[in-house]
């Protein structure tokens, strides 16, 4: 029996390189009625939107909306000058909740090469933003279209999907051979008239009707231009990466006061955050195991063994390790991992 996506999927009738005015068109019309109100959608301040599109990196719209935390963190820092003075442990708990913490430092690392290399300016041309700390292509593409409606390319993943079925292209999307094709292709179509709107409807196509599964084939509008007759075969990537198991053991030990141990992270990932201290499993055997989490990051799935400890049995803190008791109400002021966070909050 033929797969019913394959039937329900219209074949290709135009070119859409050879047609491009007229894709172009069409999608720019359709975006027009359709267009999502997103709150970054609202400004043409490339401050602004930098946030956002760091922000959405590596996180989902929804997670983004949920608590107003695109809103909320330029409540906190509304402008280059008040972000690039930000202490550390301020900018880690405005970000709380997001991950991947390296890009708030990158956000805070931009607005001070602004601020002194730009005179508080930021640039318009793709190249020049590119060079800012933590701005790869994409981010630099983003801003120069969405703030300063510059004709610049972008491809994210949404458009990745778009790309691959508009050109039925079968290559593994994750490959540095594939990765200047769909460039290329965003550069070709990309309306220089337009290149804000245009950008955030090719998005907004991957976003709704082009999406991961049961794309909605008959009501895209740029459905008589798209070459691929299983869209939901599409895009192919290279394998990932398997998923690690790990097990965490950390230690809950609280004084009479109410005073929590943390210690402070110093990896790479999440420095300057404060967690429950972890110490080797085969110290804590003796330990009770107050409660048992998981959550994942990155390709890693962990498995967070909570262990009760009084302060006078406290195994020694390895070797340069910060650990520091703080007040049940310095907590909520503290950054911390969202898996802590949760975690904390339950014990207490």
């Amino acid at each position: 029996m033929p797969d019913v996506r394959t039937v329900l999927k219209p074949a290709a009738t135009r070119d859409p390189l050879r047609n491009v005015r007229a894709l172009r068109n069409a999608l720019l019309q359709w975006f027009d009625r359709r267009a999502t109100d997103y709150p970054w959608r609202r400004t043409t301040d490339p401050y602004a939107i930098l946030v956002s599109e760091i922000m959405l990196q590596q996180t989902t719209v929804e997670a983004v909306i949920q608590n107003r935390r695109f809103e909320r963190f330029l409540e906190t820092f509304p402008d280059l000058e008040s972000l690039a003075n930000a202490p550390e442990d301020k900018l880690h708990r405005a970000w709380e909740g997001l991950g991947y913490y390296n890009r708030a430092r990158n956000i805070q690392k931009a607005a001070r090469a602004v601020l002194s290399e730009h005179g508080g300016e930021f640039p318009t041309d793709p190249g020049a933003l590119e060079a800012l700390p933590g701005v790869g292509r994409y981010t630099a593409g983003a801003v120069a279209s969405f703030a300063f409606d510059h004709p610049a390319p972008i491809v994210e993943a949404n458009i990745t999907r778009v790309l691959s079925r508009l050109f039925d292209y079968h290559e593994p999307v994750n490959q540095s051979s594939a990765q200047s094709q769909l460039w290329a292709w965003s550069e070709a179509l990309l309306s220089s008239r337009s290149p804000r709107a245009f950008n955030s409807a090719l998005m907004e196509l991957g976003q709704s009707h082009c999406s991961v599964r049961l794309p909605a084939c008959l009501q895209c509008p740029i459905n008589d231009f798209c070459q691929t007759r299983d869209p939901a075969s599409l895009p192919r990537k290279s394998p990932r990466r398997k998923t690690v198991a790990v097990q965490e053991h950390v230690l809950f030990v609280r004084r009479r006061s109410g005073a929590v141990l943390l210690s402070r992270e110093e990896g790479a990932r999440r420095t300057g955050l404060w967690r429950l201290p972890e110490r080797p499993q085969d110290e804590l055997a003796d330990f009770p195991v107050l409660a048992t989490h998981r959550y994942g990051i990155t390709h890693h799935r962990v498995t967070l063994h909570i262990h009760h400890c009084s302060p006078s049995q406290l195994p020694a803190a390895p070797a340069g390790t910060t650990e520091q008791f703080h007040a049940a109400s310095a907590l909520p002021g503290l950054p911390m991992p969202s898996p802590f966070r949760r975690a904390l909050n339950n014990l207490l």
